[in-house]
């Protein structure tokens, strides 16, 4: 699985021979692309209706995008969309090669800029390359993208005990989401080997030195290895799944 951030909440995920973006929002300080640069993805995910994560999802239309009934039914009627699968929370759409759950995630939704229409629920993902199973599966490797959100205990009670993400794409950026004490926090909870800081120094309100993202996650005791992407950066997991 190849990981590649492009600011904000946006990733670009191969899983074998399959593409997925999610949040696509290339008006952010840490990309140098833009939208037209990005190759059209398999599938577009997306977590919730705010501006700052469905702002680029018009640009990929001949995608299949995903998303909440709301979210995706919005998308077809206002922004083109000619093919969605709307899914709801606890539930996993095969895509392609990956494994799509959908989960919670603690946050408020809506779409434009009075939030006028309703989103749904605000989610995040877990993607993996085998399907969700309670048997045992050691090649199994799964990245879960926890959208905008605060703390929240089903980090602990169903994310990391059943669904088992090996990495996991955490905001970090305070003020809207979590900051770097209560996500270091959810790295302990989740049991990841692998922390992503996401959503920060967009602009003012969540500009913060993420380097203390690794101080809080080493304060917690949390065994998880913290990779502070460049803009536009990769980071690829091979099998046997090791550091990328």
């Amino acid at each position: 699985m190849e990981l590649t951030w492009h600011g904000h909440s946006t990733w670009y995920v191969a899983v074998d021979g399959t593409s997925l973006l999610i949040d696509p929002f290339f008006d952010n300080p840490h990309t140098s692309l833009d939208v037209s640069d990005v190759p059209t993805p398999d599938y577009v995910l997306l977590t919730h209706g705010h501006a700052d994560h469905i702002a680029d999802a018009s640009a990929f239309t001949d995608a299949t995008v995903v998303g909440t009934p709301e979210l995706t039914g919005w998308v077809a009627d206002k922004r083109g969309a000619d093919d969605t699968i709307g899914m709801n929370l606890g539930g996993t759409v095969e895509c392609g090669d990956a494994y799509v759950t959908m989960h919670r995630a603690d946050h408020t939704n809506g779409i434009g800029t009075d939030y006028e229409y309703g989103a749904g629920m605000p989610a995040g993902y877990v993607i993996g390359d085998t399907q969700p199973t309670r048997e045992d599966d050691e090649d199994a490797f799964a990245f879960y993208h926890a959208g905008d959100t605060g703390l929240m205990s089903e980090m602990r009670d169903v994310i990391g005990t059943f669904l088992e993400p090996d990495a996991a794409a955490l905001p970090v950026g305070d003020h809207f989401t979590m900051g770097p004490a209560q996500a270091a926090i959810a790295a302990d909870w989740l049991d990841v080997d692998h922390v992503f800081p996401m959503h920060y120094d967009t602009f003012p309100p969540i500009e913060i030195d993420v380097d203390r993202v690794e101080r809080e996650v080493a304060a917690t005791g949390a065994d998880a290895e913290v990779h502070v992407l460049d803009g536009d950066e990769s980071y690829v997991f091979d099998r046997p799944y090791a550091d990328g």
